[in-house]
């Protein structure tokens, strides 16, 4: 079992930038960003393996997301830049072992967190 804790959230303007964390009680093999809006899917971010540090992202973060890993902490983090009103979304940290049907698809991971909010404003 892994207990997972997402911070960081909050509003900003668009433009601006947040730094998302995800506390965990233990890594798995992947960890994921993933985050939902009012009306739609939930969506997969950004992924890293905590074996070999590679990233993925969605393309419409690509250039402006960060995903890294601070071992030292066991935590998973979300650095946003140049952040859109479509970003926001309530983002959910999740973490995994086996990528059944892909990456960025919700049923891959089987723990998440409880969510925290991202507000951009234009």
């Amino acid at each position: 079992q892994v207990q997972l804790v997402e911070s960081g959230g909050g509003s900003v303007q668009t433009g601006g930038s947040l730094r998302l964390s995800c506390a965990a009680s233990g890594y798995r093999k992947w960890m994921g960003w993933f985050r939902q809006a009012p009306g739609k899917e939930r969506e997969g971010i950004a992924v890293i393996s905590t074996r070999s540090g590679s990233a993925a992202y969605t393309d419409s973060v690509k250039g402006r997301f960060t995903i890294s890993l601070d071992n030292a902490q066991n935590t998973v983090n979300l650095q946003m830049n140049s952040l859109k009103p479509e970003d926001t979304a309530m983002y959910y940290c999740a973490a995994g072992d086996i990528l059944r049907g892909g990456w960025d698809v919700p049923a891959s991971f089987p723990y998440w967190g409880q969510g925290t909010q991202v507000t951009v404003s234009s």
